[in-house]
């Protein structure tokens, strides 16, 4: 028997870390290959994670809400080899031994960094080598630079060396601005006090992944929001006509929705600008036209996403919605399901909404909302007539998309979407 390490593995091209949300094993289990061991959530899925080996569990490296990147251990499992578990964990133990003490902390994590501890340190000019971490192996936690803010040694330092830098020629300017930032006290983390009555709802894997990616977004992109209503009588009239005979044909039902998603889809390639994303020092327009649809379930809400929409008739979109919407229900998401997006279309009307300001999801450069569709007094041809009106709401990152590229964008939308009828919309 020997003992293997079975690693953090990567859900996605761009993830580098993972947070154990649950484990689905205890130590003694026996495992085969490819059973479920742990759900683990990123900013991008929440997926079970399959065993690499057929064996025992003999440990679980870390526990659940641990957070750490992909491809260190997170269990050990006694599988079936040609070396005695006991001699191998003997030589382990042996070699760590023979570490030096300069060793053992190169080889810790205190060095690895997740991007909202290296965020902080920027925004507070902190030295992360001088912070002693508490998390696993020393690691630097975010908790840990919070609390080191809200200690005042950050701002002290920033003082320091603003008083430094000031006796250098031309750094007046530079230093009162310093000072003038350093001076503002930073407020320690809020605690909160239970109160008879109140009622705790633990953060699940997906719902803590929810939040620092919405965070993230806000954060690092500027938003900006505009808003178009749109006339879809014509649209009404064509889906209701229609609606019976597909739901007997294809066994589907025809919402309004594959049809929303072709129009966008078809303003997207004359405007590729806006399925695009910031890069630092560039802006990629992506070739791709990957819609990112948002769709709830119970107190979570997944952005699984349709492959090469703009290759798809509104009868293969429909079959799209129809089938990620189920796999979100029924918890089938896989990995690939959640990668690739490149625009996200939000349904908020679903729900009765009628004007909304959605945050992007990042890193994409704009998420449009489609509000509901109501009957309204409208003024056509100096008449006033009922019609079915429904607002778009648009967000976008301003530093790819302006106002201009913007609304060009939705007046094209809402006349694909204006001028649907029976002889220029073909459902397949």
């Amino acid at each position: 028997m020997s003992v293997e390490q079975m690693a953090m593995p990567q859900l996605g091209e761009s993830v580098t870390e993972g947070t154990i949300s649950q484990w689905l094993v205890s130590v003694g289990d026996e495992v085969k290959k490819y059973d479920p061991i742990a759900e683990v959530t990123t900013d991008k899925v929440n997926a079970e994670i399959p065993s690499s080996f057929s064996g025992k569990i003999t440990a679980l490296l870390v526990g659940e809400g641990d957070t750490l990147p992909v491809g260190e251990p997170i269990c050990a499992i006694e599988v079936e080899g040609t070396e005695p578990a006991i001699e191998k964990l003997a030589k382990s133990t042996s070699a760590a031994r023979n570490l030096t003490e300069t060793e053992q902390q190169d080889t810790s994590m205190k060095k690895r960094y997740s991007p909202a501890v290296l965020r902080l340190a920027q925004e507070h000019s902190i030295d992360l080598e001088t912070l002693e971490g508490t998390g696993r192996s020393g690691r630097i936690t975010r908790k840990d630079v919070e609390q080191y803010i809200a200690s005042g040694q950050a701002t002290d330092k920033i003082q320091k060396k603003e008083e430094t830098t000031s006796e250098q020629p031309g750094a007046a300017c530079f230093s009162e601005a310093v000072a003038k930032a350093a001076s503002k006290p930073t407020p320690a983390p809020r605690q909160y006090q239970n109160e008879a009555g109140d009622h705790v709802v633990a953060l699940t894997g997906v719902r803590r992944a929810i939040a620092t990616n919405m965070v993230r977004s806000k954060h690092e992109i500027p938003h900006a929001w505009t808003m178009i209503e749109v006339d879809v009588t014509n649209l009404v009239n064509y889906r209701n006509q229609i609606k019976g005979t597909f739901l007997k044909k294809e066994g589907h039902k025809l919402t309004y929705l594959p049809f929303f998603i072709k129009a966008i889809v078809a303003a997207l390639k004359e405007f590729p600008r806006i399925n695009s994303t910031w890069a630092g020092d560039k802006i990629i327009e992506k070739k791709a036209v990957n819609i990112s649809l948002a769709v709830a379930a119970d107190e979570a809400l997944y952005v699984p996403v349709i492959k090469n929409a703009d290759e798809k008739s509104i009868k293969g979109l429909a079959f799209a919605v129809d089938e990620l919407a189920s796999n979100v229900r029924e918890n089938r998401l896989s990995p690939n399901d959640m990668q690739g997006g490149t625009f996200t279309v939000n349904n908020t009307g679903s729900f009765g909404s009628v004007q909304s300001q959605p945050i992007i999801n990042y890193p994409q450069a704009a998420i449009l909302s489609i509000e509901s569709i109501v009957k309204r007094p409208v003024v056509v041809n100096d008449m006033i007539a009922i019609r079915d009106m429904v607002n778009l709401c648009i967000s976008i990152d301003h530093r790819v998309l302006d106002g201009l590229i913007t609304g060009r964008f939705l007046a094209r939308v809402k006349e694909l979407l204006e001028n649907i009828n029976p002889e220029n919309t073909p459902i397949y």
